[in-house]
């Protein structure tokens, strides 16, 4: 079976589609200078963006990874992600503390979705 991959990377693709699996990257915000929740809703419309283009969209998440930098913006985290997932659509998903290489950065999420259509 045929791997796609989009946006194509020297250390990583954006996007990897198998078997109609779409695979994400860790989705960063590219503004750090946000808070917690403003760096969340920009890394979700990144994930709106990139699912779209794979043939999918948020309905459709299989599985969710979050990682933050700081525990005590969980909740802070949670807010952008509630105001964002659809109802009845919540994934299975885990949250775990890090450290990241950039002090700014506040979050970082991966997906794995269902493509839409079988063209992938």
């Amino acid at each position: 079976m045929n791997i796609t991959r989009l946006h194509i990377g020297d250390t990583l693709s954006e996007i990897a589609i198998h078997n109609g699996t779409v695979y994400l990257a860790g989705q960063i915000a590219e503004d750090v200078s946000q808070d917690i929740q403003g760096q969340t809703r920009e890394v979700l419309g990144h994930i709106d963006r990139l699912l779209a283009e794979a043939g999918s969209d948020k309905t459709r998440i299989l599985s969710c990874q979050i990682f933050i930098a700081d525990v005590r913006d969980f909740d802070g985290m949670n807010t952008a992600w509630n105001a964002w997932v659809p109802a009845g659509h919540t994934p299975p998903r885990a949250t775990v503390a890090v450290t990241f290489p950039d002090p700014e950065r506040l979050v970082e999420i991966v997906v794995v979705a269902a493509a839409n259509s079988p063209g992938y």
